[in-house]
């Protein structure tokens, strides 16, 4: 067997990765002959493959080159001692090198008389050879003749460079003529040397001493494995695509080591590549190549007994482990199991670190675990968990409870992972603890165990961020009816709560809660109050405001009864939230009503939940100090879902005060950070799409991202529904479709009339009726604002006074000039000091947009200057779609505007505009119908369209497609 497998057939990259500047390196070295290379390395590291590629360089300089390969001989027989078993396999003397020289053809008039000794061991050369010299008396003169005659040939060839691989294999007459050569090589000869590093002695890396004359170049080289950069270059290269995922190639570097022959192979075996690193599925553990198996059964055959012993041990155990747990595990001594580490680090089976021992790669282990006996492994696990609980230190509660599994001992398993989950919890970390709970109702528990778990899988679950596995796990439970009314109350509770928080199920989560009242009544008053102030809080996708008033009224009636003062915390945070979102002045007496010792995590949420509130009613500067106070919490206990929470909270907040700067790249990585929780991923997504429509003036993503988040928020409490529509409304206005913007709102404005929850409508009402005023419904306009007036009235919602203030300036358009401009100005003039008493900058410059278009639409003076307060109010949030629409409407109206010096030119490149107006060109739209959707003028829009064919080098539209690219 060799010690590094032949190149595999599939596809290599076109360089060897991470090995350029090694290859640059070493040919000028063996352009200064006579040289010697040494190159040294493990198993699948690529020494093969360097070798052969330093020798195609060394090729194509008209330089001879000869390959040799040291055999590794047959390791003996186990039945040996029988007199039918085969014998070991010895190669015989020179074997690599007599193979390498015949294919050389040499020029007879250069051949000493003493190759002639060659004739017997090279017929391939006897037409060029001299005569064969009498035999020798001597056997050792025979022997020393023939390396001789092998030093005479080698001499002979000239300019040659000679490679001979895996020295850790070679005879003794290899290695005798290799040290006669080096230590006088000829003038023309440039040597490469490979061999693997854990089995040489000495420094210099080769079987015997490395002594050349000061005269010859030499060049050692260590090949280490690849890096994890090296990794994912060498995958994304085999597999033909650009790159691959960071976390894939991590994950293939600790499968593979980074040696360059298993990644091949384990890449080969991945034939489905849906599940292969390019793909999504990258969490799927890779195959175990037959290749890679056979490679660590054959080094394990070489071990002695005990060494196999300490070997399994290292196996079942997985992680390093030291001297002493290897030995309890393997059932030795310690003196037996260090030497038996010996062998094991001899033959590169194991490695030494950190005062542990462990496997190279992983895929070693599996092979090393695969090659232990099924009956076997039980035994060897229950050793390792036994030996893992008399170890000093944290009890390693995980790794004990697996090996208890794999022994059979399910109930054991159960216990350690119950354990292990108590403990994170305990410690804060509620992730750790769901999973560990998961485990532990996986593992077939008792009953008494599984509903145990199940309550504080249920309880700890809230501040992590889950899957659907727990909803599911907590069902599953729950349809065993082996609960008392208590804990089946409370686990329906918390299920609710998980589904409304994490899982966007929103009506379902609400009426889980709901069922969950009549069990909690029978046994604790403040549980069933927590959970009716719970499905009090209002949402534009659950019941009607009034029915939430009642759940409400119903929680406030058991209050005086509840006695628990964290029930009663709870039950005070969620009225005083659910108080908030329905604008209820009284909702801030009930915020004072609060206990100061609440906990940390209902702190975080009660304070991030009336932040929200207050920003979506009109309160900044109430939602900065309960923003500020849900971060204080935040930061002291370090909640996955917490911290999400009060992260979108305040994005949003951020958004609506106009602080836009870098907040584009925020809501980015919150997007690709809380896709497990809906309603968070869902004002993630929300945040991304507005900034993407009046930043950049994407509206087509834009309008995707918008839909993204209406279909992702569970019940959504008044902000996502509203204002991913209201910026719908917004992009058909602008490219003049209002029947379309009409449509966008009535879906939005259905759930509003249903819900009665009209101070959430703030950021569509104003869209809406200039749509309904723009398609010829004034009727409906009127009717709308008065909806809007008598379902904010005696509610705490400046926010929706100042969208009512909009709406009725922009009904003035309906009343016709006799009105006069003076009630319209005044109008326009309140509700843009109004949104601007908010901290709402783009919603005061919309207003002033509408005014100024309105004047000049009726030729009145000022017109001019209002839209160009309009534009300066837009630019200092960096609002560009906005401004580009005000500077249309300026032309539209005659009024010139002066463009700034200084654009970026893009040369042959398409400009960004350019882009987004070939992309809707090779979608069929017309000039006119690109110029309403980027609110550019129909000239721009041709304009675009010219540059665009040419920079493609197309002649018609129909061909811009192929052309564009991603």
């Amino acid at each position: 067997m060799n010690a590094d497998p032949p190149i595999p057939p599939i596809p290599l990259p076109a360089a060897l990765t991470g090995r350029s500047a090694l290859l640059d390196g070493l040919r000028p070295v063996l352009g200064r002959r006579p040289s010697v290379v040494v190159i040294t390395g493990e198993a699948g590291v690529g020494k093969s493959r360097l070798v052969r590629e330093l020798l195609t360089r060394t090729r194509s300089s008209g330089t001879l080159t000869l390959a040799a390969r040291c055999q590794e001989p047959d390791a003996p027989f186990p039945y040996a001692q029988l007199p039918y078993a085969p014998l070991p396999y010895a190669p015989p003397p020179y074997a690599p090198l007599i193979e390498a020289l015949s294919r050389c053809r040499p020029r007879p008039e250069d051949l000493p008389p003493v190759t002639g000794a060659l004739r017997g061991l090279l017929p391939e050369l006897a037409d060029l050879l001299p005569p064969a010299p009498p035999p020798a008396d001597d056997p050792r003169a025979g022997q020393h003749r023939v390396l001789r005659a092998l030093c005479a040939l080698t001499a002979s060839l000239g300019k040659a460079v000679l490679a001979v691989e895996d020295l850790q294999w070679a005879d003794e007459s290899t290695v005798a003529f290799l040290r006669a050569v080096v230590s006088d090589p000829p003038p023309g000869l440039g040597l490469v040397l490979t061999a693997r590093s854990h089995t040489l002695q000495g420094g210099d890396g080769l079987p015997f001493p490395l002594r050349p004359p000061a005269h010859v170049v030499v060049a050692e080289r260590h090949l280490a494995p690849l890096s994890v950069t090296e990794t994912g270059a060498m995958a994304a290269g085999l597999l033909g695509a650009r790159a691959v995922p960071e976390e894939f190639a991590e994950r293939l570097h600790r499968w593979t080591g980074g040696l360059p022959y298993v990644i091949e192979e384990v890449l080969r075996e991945w034939s489905d590549t849906t599940a292969c690193p390019a793909g999504t599925a990258g969490q799927l553990e890779p195959p175990l190549p037959a290749s890679v198996r056979r490679v660590a059964v054959q080094r394990l055959r070489h071990l002695p007994s005990d060494a196999r012993r300490v070997v399994a041990a290292a196996a079942v155990l997985s992680a390093p482990a030291p001297v002493h747990l290897l030995g309890a595990v393997a059932g030795l001594a310690e003196q037996e199991t260090r030497r038996a580490l010996a062998a094991a680090l001899k033959e590169g089976v194991v490695r030494a670190g950190d005062g542990a021992y462990a496997f190279p790669y992983e895929l070693a282990r599996r092979a090393a675990y695969e090659a232990v006996a099924e009956p076997e492994r039980p035994v060897l696990h229950l050793r390792a968990a036994r030996a893992l609980t008399r170890c000093t230190g944290p009890l390693p509660l995980v790794r004990v409870a697996e090996h208890y599994r794999c022994a059979g001992l399910r109930t054991q398993a159960v216990r350690c992972l119950e354990a292990a989950a108590d403990r994170a919890a305990r410690g804060g970390d509620a992730g750790t603890a769901t999973d560990r709970y998961l485990d532990a109702l996986r593992g077939g528990p008792s009953a008494v165990v599984r509903d145990r778990v199940a309550l504080k899988l249920a309880r700890v679950a809230l501040n992590a961020r889950t899957g659907p596995q727990v909803p599911a796990a907590l069902r599953e439970v729950l349809g065993q009816c082996s609960l008392g009314p208590g804990p089946s109350g409370e686990i329906r509770l918390l299920l609710g709560l998980l589904l409304r928080n994490q899982s966007g199920s929103g009506l379902e989560a609400l009426e889980e809660i709901a069922r969950a009242v009549p069990d909690l009544l029978a046994v604790s008053t403040g549980q069933a109050a927590r959970a009716l102030a719970i499905i009090a809080i209002p949402s534009l996708k659950g019941w009607p405001v009034g029915e939430h008033r009642r759940l409400l009224a119903e929680a406030e009636r058991l209050l005086p009864q509840v006695d628990e003062e964290d029930l009663r915390s709870a039950v005070l945070a969620n009225r005083a939230t659910a108080l908030a979102l329905m604008g209820d002045p009284s909702a801030w007496d009930a915020v004072a009503d609060l206990p100061e010792a609440i906990t940390v995590e209902a702190a975080a949420r009660v304070h991030a939940n009336l932040a929200g509130a207050a920003t979506a009613l009109g309160h900044p500067e109430r939602a900065r100090a309960f923003q500020d106070r849900a971060w204080q919490a935040v930061r002291t206990n370090q909640a996955p879902y917490l911290e999400a929470f009060v992260e979108t909270t305040d994005m949003l907040a951020a958004f609506t005060s106009g602080r836009w700067a870098g907040l584009l790249e925020r809501a980015e990585r919150a997007e690709e950070q809380y896709q497990d929780v809906p309603d968070f991923h869902a004002e993630a997504l929300l945040v991304c799409g507005l900034l993407r429509l009046h930043t950049k003036g994407q509206t087509d993503v834009a309008r995707r991202l918008l839909d993204r988040a209406v279909g992702t928020t569970a019940l959504d409490t008044g902000i996502v529904l509203t204002s991913a529509a209201a910026a719908v409304v917004r992009v058909h206005l602008a490219a003049d479709r209002p029947a379309q913007a009409v449509q966008a709102a009535e879906g939005v404005l259905h759930h509003v009339r249903r819900t009665g929850a009209w101070v959430w409508a703030t950021a569509l009402a104003p869209p809406a009726v200039q749509a309904l005023i723009r398609d010829g419904r004034d009727g409906e306009a009127h009717r709308l604002v008065a909806e809007l007036a008598d379902g904010i009235a005696r509610r705490d919602a400046p926010a929706a006074r100042a969208a009512l203030l909009t709406c009725r300036a922009l009904l003035t358009a309906t009343t016709g000039p006799q009105a006069g401009a003076g009630g319209s100005d005044a109008l326009h003039a309140a509700a843009a000091d109004a949104w601007a008493a908010l901290e709402r900058p783009y919603e005061a410059a919309y207003v002033r947009e509408a005014w100024g278009l309105r004047l000049l639409a009726a030729g009145a003076a000022g017109g001019r200057t209002v839209l160009h307060e309009a534009i300066a109010a837009y630019q200092d949030i960096d609002a560009v779609w906005d401004v580009l629409r005000c500077q249309r409407g300026l032309r539209e109206h005659g009024q010139v505007t002066v463009r700034r010096p200084g654009a970026l030119g893009y040369g042959d490149h398409l400009s960004p505009r350019e882009r987004a107006v070939a992309r809707l060109a090779s979608l069929g739209l017309s000039n006119r119908e690109i110029a309403r959707e980027l609110v550019l003028s129909h000239r721009t829009v041709e304009h675009h369209v010219a540059r665009a064919l040419r920079k493609l080098g197309v002649s018609s539209r129909t061909e811009i497609g192929s052309q564009l690219g991603p």
